[in-house]
Formats: structure tokens, C-alpha cells, sequence
């Protein structure tokens, strides 16, 4: 299953892009063994729009159009369930296992996410209940594909 990673901002050169790097090579060298493949990541502009709700439109829109036709759609919001890191994997096991192609994690702007791609979304997860940085939301999510995939092959990696 080819996973892909859809964020509303860019992330800069620094030390957060490159520890989120370090984990998607990671990611991209060990998820194959357990038949996950990282496809892509795609950094759209945020908008520039006079309003919190337009912005978050149009970033929708942007995030939709990159969307191949039956990918699966998780979105990372504040208001999204909880899952620990077994959880995640288990997720993204069953997920693979029901014979998807695609699997797109997205990130929404400084705004949020638009109510209609919310009710699109298959699944909406969180980082607990504390509002995150971009920045860091992109190094979180790269680091739990990995230990997903760890998980997923029972690689020592992760601990309980």
C-alpha cells in the first residue's frame, strides 16, 4: 500500500526537517517488507484569503484535487481519536490488509481543517488534545509510520 503524506504549509530547512526526513528514509526503507511503500509528500502553499473559513476552503480544495480516485483519507486534528502507537499500526495494518492502494495522512493549515473535508475523511486522528506545531506535526507523523512499520514486522524498535 503506497502511503502519502499531504501538508497545508511548507516546511523549512532546520532541524525539524531534517529529523522528519531522517524518519520517512527510515520509513521508506523498511515499509516495503511489510508491503507499505512512502509514494509522496506534497506541500501545498497556505492561503492567502481574507478569512479563517476561506483559507480553509481553498486549502481543501488544493488537498482534494492530489487525492487519487479510492485513497483512503486520514486527517490529523486536535478534535480527532487518540490512538497509541499499537493502535496506529494496527490501523494501518488492517488498512493495507483490506487490499487499499492508497493511504494519504494530511496535515491542515494554522486554521484547521474545513468542515467538509473533515466529513470526507475516513479517518481523523490526533496527538492528544494539545494544539501542535506544523513543524512538529510532520516529525510526529513520520516517526509513527516508522514504528508502524516496525510494529507491523515485530522489529524491536518499539518498547512497551
Amino acid at each position: 500500500m503506497r502511503i502519502s503524506l499531504f501538508a497545508v504549509g511548507r516546511l523549512k530547512n532546520g532541524p525539524e526537517k531534517e529529523l522528519a526526513e531522517r524518519y520517512f528514509d527510515r520509513f521508506a526503507k523498511a515499509g516495503p517488507a511489510v508491503g507499505l511503500e512512502l509514494a509522496r509528500i506534497n506541500e501545498i502553499n497556505e492561503s492567502r484569503a481574507g478569512n479563517a473559513e476561506t483559507r480553509k476552503r481553498e486549502e481543501a480544495t488544493h488537498l482534494e484535487k492530489m487525492l487519487a480516485d479510492g485513497a483512503l483519507l486520514v486527517l490529523l486534528d486536535e478534535r480527532g481519536k487518540a490512538l497509541d502507537s499499537p493502535g496506529f499500526a494496527d490501523l494501518v495494518g488492517t488498512i493495507r490488509d483490506q487490499g487499499k492502494r492508497e493511504l494519504v495522512v494530511a496535515i491542515g493549515g494554522p486554521d484547521g481543517l474545513d468542515p467538509a473535508l473533515a466529513a470526507r475523511a475516513d479517518h481523523m486522528l490526533c496527538f492528544g488534545k494539545m494544539t501542535w506545531p506544523h513543524q512538529m506535526v510532520r516529525v510526529m507523523i513520520a516517526e509513527q509510520l516508522y514504528r508502524a512499520v516496525t510494529i507491523l514486522s515485530g522489529h524491536p524498535y518499539h518498547r512497551v
